[in-house]
């Protein structure tokens, strides 16, 4: 059998029960490796799991790594070291947290890197793969979505690691040079121009997961609302524009708000791109991350959480107590035993109260150990009773109010404050009051901070931080200024040693 005949057997016996395909495949249907590669990809089921592998690196994009790069380094997480040495992790979330990385004591940043590149590999294959074939049904708009996904990759890049190699052709071997993030932020935007609109438009069950209309111009948005810090000069009208063509299609924002976190969020209308998640396939593993060993006890899961990520007690403390985002996104209070109805105690012998506050001991450098119940839990993504594995819940990478939010900030940054974006504002903030509490007029403050009490959780802090010059302040409790080195992570080591011809990052 050829290689790539190979290579097409791995991905439907690896790949044909990936969730966004369940509804229209059978296992036991078609034998893969007795169908000769020149005629493979000729209906659209095939077609969907070759692709498969492409929709499957956004799982990447909302794991662990970028999970913790995005909130911890900024100032929405942290993941303390708790009584008796748990999530020391070798001082990686002390790095992350304080500003003190490099570029070989993080294994975060490492990770990140190669979920990028491992990403981008995957589109050059698959892209390489479609075109090659002669009889691939709607072959356009294929291209077009894998193309999409690989500049989505490319926007995740600009905004980590700034500049670098820029890899296209999949047949290449020779190792690539570094790229300005300049010409890479360019990349982004000529590949998303060139295919923006041979996706397809549709907000719908077929459309759930895939590239689409939406998706490319909420990338483009996104592009356009940093290119004051990633390309040298603010575009916010431009961005406006791209908002504009999301808002057009028809997303709608969920009057009951917690519907995009639920289990089966697949039904809300709100989310442009989520990363699809299967307890069977590799789930969302977030009470795992968050969760106090007992406080599956109280919540009645049979589960073994791993008592980790907490949220920075400055970040929960700027909401207004009637916004109930804030009973929605933490977890807080005493942890009952349902069978006596009593506190349970932890293993040092204390209640299991999660408090807001994190008490460090013994700390040097604003590190040292909490006890373990310290800090709020992530409590955004609805965790039904009786849980035995991974969540199902899908993890919106976008969602309409993001988009909303984005608008109302570049049309305030051109304009001030002024009703337009108000508007959006506070049809954001209306599912989190009864009574409802608008605001008379939004200004950029109001704006920034709507964005944390909306987004918490979602991996926005880095970037908002950096874009509102709030990232390299003190962060008190924690850290103290940053240098300006650290609005972008270093080119790992592993890859310079691969590669001694990349450009690394200044000053490191």
């Amino acid at each position: 059998m050829k290689k790539t005949s190979i290579f097409i057997l791995l991905l439907m016996v690896g790949l044909t029960v990936t969730p966004w395909l369940q509804s229209c495949t059978d296992l036991n249907e078609i034998v893969y490796d007795k169908v000769p590669v020149d005629k493979f990809g000729s209906t659209p089921k095939e077609v969907a799991a070759l692709v498969a592998p492409v929709y499957n690196t956004f799982q990447a994009a909302r794991s662990w790594n970028f999970r913790h790069l995005a909130d911890e380094s900024a100032d929405m997480a942290v993941v303390p070291t708790r009584k008796g040495g748990d999530w020391w992790d070798g001082g990686q979330h002390m790095y992350t947290k304080q500003h003190t990385w490099t570029n070989n004591n993080t294994p975060l940043i490492t990770g990140a890197y190669a979920d990028i590149f491992s990403s981008i590999t995957t589109c050059n294959k698959v892209l390489q793969m479609v075109q090659n074939m002669a009889n691939v049904p709607n072959k356009e708009q294929t291209i077009a979505e894998i193309r999409a996904v690989r500049a989505f990759w490319y926007y995740y890049y600009v905004d980590y690691f700034g500049q670098g190699p820029l890899v296209t052709d999949f047949s290449v071997t020779t190792l690539p040079t570094s790229k300005t993030r300049l010409e890479l932020f360019n990349f982004v935007i000529s590949e998303l121009d060139a295919v923006k609109d041979l996706l397809r438009s549709d907000v719908s069950s077929s459309s759930y997961g895939k590239m689409t209309k939406g998706a490319a111009y909420t990338v483009l948005a996104k592009m356009y609302l940093n290119a004051g810090v990633w390309a040298g000069a603010p575009q916010w009208q431009k961005c406006v524009d791209a908002c504009n063509v999301v808002i057009g299609l028809p997303y709608v924002l969920e009057p009951d708000w917690r519907v995009s976190f639920q289990v089966k969020n697949e039904s809300s209308k709100e989310i442009i791109m989520p990363a699809i998640y299967s307890a069977l396939l590799g789930g969302n593993q977030i009470p795992f991350m968050t969760l106090h060993y007992l406080d599956a006890v109280a919540l009645g899961l049979s589960i073994g959480p791993w008592n980790g990520i907490s949220a920075d007690p400055n970040y929960v403390k700027e909401y207004d107590p009637a916004d109930k985002r804030l009973g929605w996104s933490f977890l807080t209070g005493p942890m009952l035993d349902p069978a006596t109805g009593k506190v349970l105690i932890t293993a040092h012998g204390r209640p299991l109260i999660h408090t807001v506050d994190i008490t460090m001991y013994e700390a040097t450098t604003n590190w040292g150990w909490c006890n373990q119940e310290d800090g709020a839990r992530i409590w955004k993504w609805e965790i039904p009773k009786g849980l035995s594995s991974d969540l199902e819940n899908d993890y919106a990478i976008f969602r309409l109010a993001d988009v909303y939010l984005m608008k109302a900030e570049c049309l305030t940054r051109l304009n001030g404050p002024n009703a337009d974006a108000t508007t959006l504002v506070n049809a954001v903030r209306k599912r989190a009051f009864s009574p409802e509490k608008p605001i008379a007029l939004a200004t950029l403050e109001d704006i920034r901070k709507e964005r944390r009490f909306e987004m918490a959780w979602e991996q926005i802090s880095r970037q908002d931080n950096i874009r509102f010059g709030t990232f390299l302040l003190a962060d008190p409790g924690w850290r103290g200024a940053s240098d300006p080195k650290h609005l972008l992570f270093p080119i790992p080591k592993d890859a310079t040693d691969v590669n001694p011809g990349l450009t690394q990052n200044p000053g490191y």
